[in-house]
């Protein structure tokens, strides 16, 4: 899904995990959450090397949040997206609370994607949260 109302809709989420969120300001896996929390985002981080990002205790995986979360934005590279997708799709069997998938600006796998569509999820790929959400929302 890479239309704009497909878009919004993600964006219309309240809590993001951020699947490789960093603690360095200046990387887009900083100041991308950074910037949804700001703008009201319930941002989660997910880095198994960090205590706490952004004033908020970091898990080790996406089945380490207790928290509902709504959607999942990654910052991690392609090749790793197939097995965050199988962590999304078994949380969402077990907690059912994930609506959607969002990954970063040059990121892609179609097949992922394709299989979180199938389990009704909505996704996006190489796409900025931050950018579309200054074009869309703010």
């Amino acid at each position: 899904m890479t239309d704009d109302a497909g878009v919004r809709e993600l964006l219309a989420a309240d809590t993001v995990a951020v699947v490789g969120c960093s603690t360095t300001p200046g990387k887009a896996a900083h100041d991308v959450p950074q910037y949804l929390a700001t703008h009201g985002y319930d941002v989660r981080p997910v880095n198994p090397y960090a205590e706490e990002i952004l004033g908020v205790p970091a898990v080790d995986s996406l089945a380490d949040l207790e928290d509902e979360i709504d959607l999942v934005n990654v910052f991690r590279p392609s090749e790793e997206v197939a097995g965050i997708v199988d962590d999304v799709l078994a949380r969402a069997d077990t907690v059912g609370d994930v609506r959607g998938v969002w990954l970063q600006r040059g990121i892609t796998d179609d097949d992922a994607l394709a299989r979180a569509e199938a389990a009704g999820l909505q996704t996006t790929q190489d796409r900025c949260a931050k950018v579309e959400h200054a074009r869309l929302v703010d």
